[in-house]
């Protein structure tokens, strides 16, 4: 049987982009052959360091390759300018709403033997909220004032809970297979805030609902929780949780703060999924104070990998990589320093590559 062939977009972008989105190439270049995979690839630009050599973050180009020529894409990290420039706006949002990749999945779990065991992951829209971008500033009475618009849709809300719950399904189905788990039942949480946002966090916790209701989640454990208070539940009982759906802004500081369960976000992937198109992404930003320095964690980036393949039906490919990564962290020889070792990415990424 021929191998199948997937063409990837590289897309680095800023900083230690750069130094992670070579591994992620790397480990895919080192499955095994038996999986019947092969990979090409083409490297593709954008980030602020583009926009400063061309004026624009996200080159038509780009977009263009990933609709006409790729089956997937690696984004690696943008850095964000220090003082408003103008004409400048985020690749990474633009790109998820060129290619209407409307589900952002952040898996947080962890490895090694701790007390408090996390193994969830949080489900987040991705293309409206506050992150529409839709900002004003006025003079008033009584001195300037500043308006953004927040935008929930039925729509957008029934997709991401619909998704959300598919993933849970998806999880108990490995947890049914044999995986280790904390959790023995689907279990999606709608988060919100209702209580003071009636009407647009009102609608995405009532359209969620709706989506859950379906027959085919009849299995699936459904419940709420408001977003401040389930801040404090994360940190303090992170196994209450299985999936978690939210809209953009509070998933955006859920899965960041979700990572501090674990160590560090140089371990926590995501992947921004649409209908027909996967962008795997890791959840670190651009890191300039550690860029050149080859301490950057790739853990982040190859699971993020191994997400997009997940997502592609690769699932067998990407649990060897999500193996190869758990056994790393597990012996603890190849630590990068955010996580309290000495080794260089170099080092982390051959370890795994030599457990594939």
């Amino acid at each position: 049987m021929a191998a199948r062939t997937l063409r990837i977009g590289l897309i680095p972008g800023d900083g230690i982009g750069r130094e992670v989105i070579p591994a992620g190439r790397r480990i895919l270049e080192a499955l095994p052959a038996s999986l019947g995979l092969k990979f090409s690839f083409v490297d593709l630009e954008a980030g602020f360091e583009t926009f400063k050599k061309t004026g624009v973050a996200l080159p038509d180009k780009t977009v263009e390759t990933l609709q006409k020529e790729c089956d997937g894409a690696l984004f690696g990290a943008v850095s964000s300018p220090t003082v408003k420039t103008e004409g400048y706006s985020s690749p990474i949002v633009a790109l998820r709403k060129r290619l209407q990749l409307y589900a952002n999945v952040r898996p947080v779990k962890s490895v090694r033997t701790d007390k408090s065991f996390v193994d969830l992951v949080i489900v987040r829209e991705n293309t409206e909220d506050l992150y529409v971008k839709e900002e004003k500033t006025y003079d008033g009475p009584n001195g300037k004032i500043a308006e953004a618009i927040k935008r929930i849709s039925e729509k957008a809300s029934f997709d991401i809970a619909d998704i959300a719950g598919d993933i849970a399904l998806r999880r108990q189905r490995v947890r049914d297979a044999g995986a280790a788990s904390i959790h023995s039942a689907p279990r999606v949480t709608i988060t919100h805030k209702s209580n003071v946002l009636s009407q647009t966090d009102g609608l995405f916790r009532e359209t969620a609902r709706r989506a859950l209701a379906q027959d085919r989640f009849k299995d699936v454990r459904v419940d709420e929780q408001i977003v401040d208070s389930m801040v404090y539940k994360l940190f303090r009982e992170p196994a209450s949780y299985d999936v978690i759906v939210a809209p953009n802004l509070y998933g955006d500081i859920l899965s960041d703060g979700a990572a501090a369960l674990v160590g560090s976000l140089g371990l926590v992937p995501s992947a921004n999924v649409g209908r027909e198109f996967v962008i795997g992404e890791p959840c670190h930003g651009s890191a300039p104070d550690i860029q050149g320095q080859g301490i950057a964690n790739p853990i982040a980036t190859i699971r993020s990998t191994a997400l997009m393949l997940e997502f592609q039906g690769q699932e067998e490919a990407a649990a060897k990589i999500y193996a190869a990564v758990d056994a790393c962290l597990e012996e603890g020889k190849y630590l990068s320093p955010d996580l309290g070792g000495k080794a260089k990415t170099e080092e982390v990424l051959e370890d795994i590559i030599k457990r594939l």
